[in-house]
């Protein structure tokens, strides 16, 4: 498992010309490991997500995710096979959440695994969606729809949910962000414990400085440039 992004440059219109987003960057991330992303706003960070999460196609570069079947290059493919990619391999936690109203929190982990092409009988997808949702603080709300929950205990399910079909590319915009310190603390506890559990390449956005020192690698984004601001371990 890893993700590998060479030169790759994104750019977008900007009246008669074009504003760089992300400007040749090179990324390396081995799966089982966690690279931090840090930065101002609108330097990038957000851009290098999407490309990655095959939301948005580079102008140019390589984006190359390597699972136990191959390595493809995931700027080459259809919307389609785009879509398949997002739904079997990656788990995506984006800072809106963007649950399904009509279904409890346990019900929108087991129509991801569904939708993911799991095959796990039905008892065992309640008892995983169940497993995750108690890691993360929610076993008391499992039956609960979004509407009923918290803006932070939405952020968690999204969170469990992107963990449902163990991926092999973990993608993480701000995990902490609408989370008191010691449950973000939680958070980074079991995102790094799947990280590093089922070998999944880790991208993770922060503009928080505390879990820094929890990460394998910290990267930083300026104005469309990345940078390795920090690459010694700190496995906990």
């Amino acid at each position: 498992m890893a993700l590998t992004l060479t030169d790759v440059t994104l750019t977008y219109p900007d009246g008669a010309d074009r504003l760089t987003a992300l400007d040749r960057v090179n990324l390396h991330v081995p799966g089982g490991t966690i690279a931090a992303i840090t930065g101002p706003s609108g330097s990038g960070k957000s851009s290098l997500l999407a490309v990655a999460a095959t939301l948005i196609r580079p102008d140019s570069g390589r984006v190359v995710l390597e699972t136990d079947t191959g390595g493809i290059d995931l700027a080459t493919l259809s919307r389609r096979a785009a879509s398949t990619m997002r739904r079997t391999a990656m788990g995506i936690v984006f800072q809106q959440p963007n649950l399904i109203p009509a279904l409890t929190a346990r019900e929108q982990l087991e129509v991801t695994a569904h939708l993911g092409g799991r095959s796990r009988r039905t008892g065992e997808t309640r008892a995983r969606a169940t497993e995750l949702l108690a890691a993360v603080g929610l076993a008391e709300h499992a039956g609960k729809r979004p509407a009923q929950l918290s803006g932070g205990q939405r952020q968690r399910v999204n969170i469990a949910r992107a963990l449902m079909n163990d991926p092999a590319l973990l993608l993480v915009d701000e995990p902490t962000s609408a989370l008191d310190s010691e449950r973000g603390a939680a958070i980074l506890d079991l995102i790094t414990s799947i990280a590093r559990q089922h070998h999944a390449a880790t991208v993770l956005v922060t503009h928080d400085p505390t879990h820094l020192h929890r990460m394998d690698a910290v990267h930083r984004m300026t104005d469309g440039h990345l940078t390795t601001a920090d690459t010694t371990a700190a496995h906990v």
